[in-house]
């Protein structure tokens, strides 16, 4: 134990914060160390017995931690002889605490070379922390209660707060190094420091804040890890500064949680993210960026995530509902295996454990946080179902079927406890049923067959859940019924029940139907459901599963179920008819009512009855027509489900034959309806003209013949592109546009629209300046517009017509630009064109490029440039006609010197081209170096080209020729 406490005043002994550097340099050396850090190794002096003890106790803690403890309280013992104890023995050296802290401080400065790659750096500072923290604690326990009480307002300065603030003062300088070891080092040892201790004086504070906040940025990642693992600490007190008190520097350290924050969303290493993650205080603000590193692009960024810190976040339903679902998606369906098991232990061994555990129990002594996973409580499991809205988080797209899967695998504890006897069953909630068709799913779908002991053991048999599905199977019908007759606003809601009936279903349809009794009764349940008309359509696809499987695999069988779905829809379908069947005395009563008064009510009452009569009439006949609607797509529905469940040849199923005739045929009135849609579009909102454009274009896909140029009506095909043109230009209506841009590139794909003008239109939309903001647009075309040109040599001839006027509309866009704005340059467009116009990148080879030698194999030919000498011709026109301007030359004659320009094209044309391009040059239509160039460049390889299409052909005409000389011999 240390003597009694120096009587002298601490402060007076307090090294200076800018002068300590003077124990290890001259005042020369430091300034100079603080314009520009670098490391500066003290003059080593005589050897004394205190530098010998302290520098075996550093060698011993540079070998191995195991014996950091005995070391720290070796060193601690000597800071307290030379701080506290004064020693009077004659012949001993007397040293003090400066003596001690300037040892201390020789280790530390060779600590800033040791590169990361070595351990014995990490070991030191490691070390050094430690020392430090046990150093405090040994100073708090010395001082006097009252000194305690004097400076409660202010700072206790001890032994160890100067010692750390002359290491500081060493180190902060280190942190701008142009040496990335040193950087490395100071850093690290400052952000130890600063997680060993618990409080530090606040000039010290705000010095680390703006030493740190510089390092967040440097270039190398391993010191902008460290540099977060210090300001995550100091994070939570970064705005408590006193505004007097602050400098220009305080502008840097202002914001410091936002600069983190932000730091951990953009930051490119993966070590820095993930050191945010793990030291960022949990607050309400820092939380939804901590969270979203549940899509981080690092695995083990990810996996931190799931392992670490929601684990210790606490209770799992202080998240909102939408986040417990995102992150249970997002980890479930992660690409990492890793991270899919950290989910699914966090899901079943914290999450249950919130909800099963005792109540008002701290988090760490939850049986969860400890790694032991509490006892089996069911009533825990279904509040957990609960907090995660099985209702919505249990559909087919869902999450809570995975997590559930992942739970029952993990948990073997409450697949032994979890029990389904009739009283369950009796009483069903949507947790409950779906906690029982998980179970069931998981029974059967996994362990190869070895948990199907349980199925056995704990669920129903198919009678007893027939039983209990036609309960609750008719107890939503009656609900739904009664929704009918109430008032709009007084409806019960169903959403929960329908649910049941969903999962008791998705049950039903793994059970095994070898029990005849069984399935003699589920098969009358399900036929009498399916003829309700009621029926939610979810619930009705889920009835007619499950009667495709009772009825049996075999052809025999799926005919009785093709059958049995026929007369339900016939049931289904004639209560149209029930509902206008009226009694037979309601017109005798009625007449007879009316004859009563006919004496006694003046003719205009008559009249007003009558109308009155007339409009009751009307609005029933629209109720009826609605109600004739929805009946006849609930029929179609059905019809719809049954053909997903057959497998067998559908020309020779009579009754399939049957329903296309009677119910299919009937309801296919979308070629009739074609101009409806057309009007639909003219006349309707935003949001119909969408919907529109989507049926239009599935109609015209199925039935190209429509606007076929063979057989189709003129005045359609004219108001179908009219609907197109309109729709591509109204760049107010985003949506829209897009719609009808998507729909026209798949109708030209497939060849279904051929409309030269509709495509210029679509390719200036492209490139239009004010479609810069519809993304779906541009994606769409960027795709569409390179795989239509070079699929087939038709397209690509339609873009070669289209060219030049979609060069000058790209200039008109140029002309009227504003300065801030931005587009695509002339220049990058023509090349586009170019490229999409290019012979050479046909994907399919035709008659211009294919030929058969005399064994009649096939031969590739060069390609046939014919394209781009149409191109060149419109061009050349373009440029020699009266209205172009000269900024148009300048934009459209450079063009022409990066044309393909082969012998394998038509000689006609080459000529063609050539007296077109001589005439340009004679009228010196190029203004500029550039142009001119471009034209003497095509000049050349047109006169290159005729000169070897003219010796092809003398080669060819002698041969001919020889052969003829041949024949006469």
């Amino acid at each position: 134990m240390p003597g009694k406490a120096s009587a002298r005043n601490p402060r007076t002994s307090r090294l200076p914060r800018k002068s300590s550097a003077q124990t290890i340099a001259s005042r020369k050396s430091t300034a100079l160390r603080i314009s520009t850090p670098t490391i500066v190794i003290p003059e080593e002096g005589p050897t004394s017995t205190l530098r010998t003890r302290i520098c075996d106790i550093f060698s011993a803690a540079q070998r191995t931690t195991a014996g950091h403890r005995k070391l720290v309280v070796g060193l601690r013992k000597i800071q307290e002889t030379c701080c506290y104890e004064q020693s009077n023995s004659q012949g001993q050296n007397n040293f003090g605490e400066d003596d001690f802290n300037m040892e201390l401080a020789r280790c530390v400065i060779r600590l800033m070379v040791v590169k990361k790659t070595e351990n014995v750096g990490d070991r030191i500072v490691r070390y050094l922390g430690l020392f430090l923290r046990h150093a405090s604690e040994k100073d708090a326990a010395i001082v006097p209660k009252s000194d305690v009480e004097e400076e409660s307002q202010s700072f206790t300065e001890t032994p160890t707060t100067r010692l750390t603030s002359h290491i500081l003062s060493i180190t902060l300088p280190l942190l701008a190094s142009k040496e990335k070891t040193v950087r490395y080092r100071s850093t690290q040892l400052v952000a130890h420091i600063i997680n060993s201790l618990d409080s530090i004086d606040e000039e010290n504070f705000h010095l680390l804040k703006l030493g740190l906040s510089k390092r967040v940025r440097d270039k190398e990642s391993m010191i902008r890890v460290q540099a977060v693992l210090g300001l995550g600490r100091l994070a939570g007190n970064g705005d408590d500064m006193d505004p007097e008190n602050t400098d220009s520097d305080d502008d840097v350290v202002s914001g410091l949680l936002e600069k983190l924050l932000e730091i951990l969303q953009n930051d490119p290493s993966a070590d820095v993210r993930r050191s945010l993650l793990l030291n960022l205080p949990l607050t309400p603000t820092t939380l939804p960026y901590l969270l979203e590193r549940a899509r981080d692009l690092d695995p083990a960024t990810r996996r931190a995530l799931y392992s670490r810190l929601l684990p210790a976040l606490g209770d799992f339903r202080h998240l909102s509902l939408s986040m417990r679902e995102k992150l249970l998606r997002w980890g479930l369906r992660d690409r990492d295996e890793s991270v899919r098991k950290a989910t699914a232990r966090l899901f079943r061994e914290r999450w249950i454990e919130d909800c099963a555990g005792p109540r008002n129990m701290p988090e760490e002594s939850k049986p969860g946080a400890s790694g032991a996973p509490g006892p089996a409580n069911v009533d825990g499991l279904l509040e957990l179902l609960e907090r995660l809205d099985v209702v919505n988080s249990a559909v087919e797209d869902g999450v809570a079927l995975e997590a559930m899967k992942e739970f029952w695998s993990g948990r073997p504890d409450y697949r032994d406890e979890i029990n389904f006897d009739d009283a369950f069953w009796e009483h069903l909630t949507p947790e409950s049923t779906f906690m029982a068709r998980s179970f069931n799913d998981f029974c059967k779908q996994e362990g190869e067959g070895k948990f199907e002991i349980f199925i056995e053991e704990k669920m129903p048999e198919v009678t007893k859940l027939a039983f209990f599905l036609e309960r609750y199977t008719n107890h939503l019908v009656d609900v739904l019924r009664s929704n009918e007759t109430r008032n709009e606003g007084e409806e019960e809601d169903t959403v929960e029940q329908e649910f049941v009936v969903e999962q008791l279903l998705q049950i039903a349809k793994t059970l095994n139907y070898s029990d005849e009794v069984g399935r003699r009764k589920m098969f009358a349940l399900l036929r009498e459901t399916l003829a309700i008309a009621e029926l939610p359509d979810d619930i009705t696809k889920l009835v007619v599963d499950v009667l495709r499987d009772v009825c049996g695999i075999e052809a025999s069988g799926e005919r009785d179920f093709c059958g049995v779905v026929l007369e339900a829809v016939a049931e289904v379908h004639d209560t149209i008819l029930a509902d206008e069947v009226v009694p037979e005395n309601e017109d005798e009563s009625f007449h007879s009512a009316r004859s009563e008064i006919s004496d006694s009510t003046p003719t205009t009452e008559g009249k007003k009855q009558s109308r009155a009569k007339e409009s009751t009439d009307d609005g029933e006949d629209e109720v009826n027509a609605i109600r004739e609607i929805m009946v006849n797509m609930k029929c179609l529905h059905i019809a719809q489900c049954m053909l997903q469940n057959v497998e067998g040849s559908l020309q020779n199923n009579l009754h399939l034959v049957t329903m296309l005739n009677n119910l299919v045929v009937p309801a296919n009135l979308a070629e009739e309806n074609l101009t409806l849609f057309l009007h639909c579009y003219n006349k309707g909102h935003e949001t119909l003209q969408e919907t529109a454009l989507h049926v239009l274009s599935d109609i015209l896909a199925t039935h190209p013949s429509l606007v076929s140029l063979q057989s189709s009506d003129a005045a359609l095909l004219r108001s179908v592109s009219k609907i197109f043109s309109k729709a591509i230009k109204a760049t107010q209506a985003i949506d829209v546009q897009s719609a009808a841009i998507i729909a026209l590139c798949k109708l030209m794909l497939t060849g279904v629209i051929q409309d030269d003008d509709l495509l210029k239109q679509a390719v200036i939309a492209f490139f239009d300046p004010a479609t810069k903001d519809n993304a779906v647009l541009r994606q769409a075309l960027s795709y569409f517009l390179p795989v239509f040109c070079h699929s087939r040599r038709e397209n690509m001839e339609k873009m070669a017509s289209v060219a030049p006027s979609v060069i000058h509309a790209v200039l008109s866009f140029v002309e009227e630009l504003d300065e801030e704005e931005e587009i695509v340059g002339v220049g990058a467009v023509g090349n586009m064109l170019l490229d999409w116009t290019d012979a050479r990148k046909l994907v399919v080879q035709d008659e211009f490029s294919v030929s058969w030698d005399e064994a009649g194999r096939k031969e590739i030919k060069a390609v046939n440039g014919d394209i781009h000498l149409d191109l060149a011709e419109q061009l050349l026109e373009k440029v020699m006609s009266h209205g172009c301007t000269k900024e148009e030359k300048k934009a459209i004659i450079p063009l022409l010197g990066k044309l393909y320009i082969t012998a394998n094209s038509t000689r006609e044309k080459l000529q063609v081209i050539y007296e077109l391009v001589t005439k340009a040059i004679d009228m010196k239509e190029a203004s500029d170096a550039t142009s001119r160039n471009a034209l003497s460049k095509l000049l050349l390889a047109l006169e290159k080209a005729i000169g070897e299409v003219g010796t092809t052909e003398r080669n060819a005409e002698a041969e001919t020729v020889v052969i003829k000389r041949c024949i006469e011999v």
